[in-house]
């Protein structure tokens, strides 16, 4: 017999490991309070530190209600197992860069994580699409943020080698 999980805890998980991606990428991410990260050549377009704790909570919300979207719309967590693995890998991945970048200060391996980041957002947004297309769209403006990312951190390895 397949035991067969409650939407409401699907919906629950989802969100807690949301929100605990989001709590473990800021302990380590100081911004601009972080000296290591000060001290850092930047590109021109570099926001100030501000718009960042603006855009990712933002960004992580749009993330979740894809991610639940996604689970209502399949019925069942087994029906969305494939979208939602895309989506709890797509979070660790997000997760090792703050860790990567921010905790060991290696732009080099962040930007590797950010590169594999970008395409399973990619395949994410491909895979919600099944399921739902307005799932999918929420993952767009986190698609653009994180190409962004790709320009900022690529930038910082090009200006502090």
């Amino acid at each position: 017999m397949i035991h067969k999980r409650p939407a409401a805890v699907t919906l629950i998980l989802i969100l807690l490991v949301t929100v605990a991606t989001a709590a473990l990428g800021a302990l380590v991410s100081g911004g601009d309070s972080d000296p290591w990260y000060a001290a850092l050549n930047k590109a021109p377009l570099n926001p100030p530190g501000a718009v960042f704790g603006i855009v990712w909570p933002i960004l992580y919300t749009l993330m979740a209600l894809g991610a639940v979207l996604v689970r209502m719309k399949a019925g069942s967590f087994a029906a969305a197992s494939s979208a939602l693995g895309l989506y709890f890998t797509q979070l660790a991945v997000n997760l090792s860069w703050s860790w990567l970048f921010f905790g060991f200060h290696s732009p080099l391996l962040a930007m590797i994580a950010l590169v594999i980041l970008w395409f399973l957002i990619l395949a994410m947004i491909r895979s919600f699409a099944k399921h739902s297309w307005a799932a999918a769209g929420l993952q767009i403006p986190y698609l653009v943020w994180v190409t962004f990312a790709g320009y900022l951190n690529g930038s910082i390895l090009l200006l502090n080698q």
